[in-house]
């Protein structure tokens, strides 16, 4: 087989996760987007090696081993990345990745942490409970406090 198949393979996966990560505003596709780009590498990695290895007489197999680190990573990332968005998740309520670059600058949207109880009860482990019990801690202080 020729190099050039498993090359524009590995681009168009490439071009296609680089899409990803710039167009979609879920932090979830983002991440799929990435581990995408990555396999794009990792093909490109063993096509070279098993390319370079058929003119060389004695072979490492370095890319096929430099794969398998890119795999041990990807999988690290991936599950550290899950982790943080589901934890952003529960606090913010939304993964839209515009939302939150917006609450970090301080522009908070409407509706998201502008001091009104929506009226549901989220229990002990519902998300932004010890905000939420302060928020209504502080209003019942200046509640008393202008009576």
């Amino acid at each position: 087989m020729h190099l050039a198949y498993p090359a524009v393979l590995s681009a168009l996966l490439f071009c296609t996760g680089l899409y990803g990560v710039l167009a979609r505003r879920n932090a979830i596709l983002v991440l799929m987007s990435v581990e995408l780009m990555l396999n794009a590498v990792n093909l490109n990695l063993v096509a070279f090696d098993v390319w370079l290895s058929r003119t060389a007489a004695e072979t490492l197999h370095s890319g096929q081993a430099l794969t398998l680190f890119t795999i041990a990573i990807a999988a690290a990332e991936i599950g550290i990345g899950l982790a943080i968005v589901l934890a952003v998740h529960r606090n913010r309520g939304t993964a839209d990745i515009d939302k939150l670059r917006d609450t970090a600058e301080g522009h908070e949207s409407p509706g998201l942490h502008d001091g009104t109880d929506d009226g549901t009860d989220h229990g002990i482990d519902g998300p932004d409970n010890g905000a939420r019990t302060a928020r209504q801690a502080g209003r019942a202080g200046k509640a008393e406090a202008s009576a």
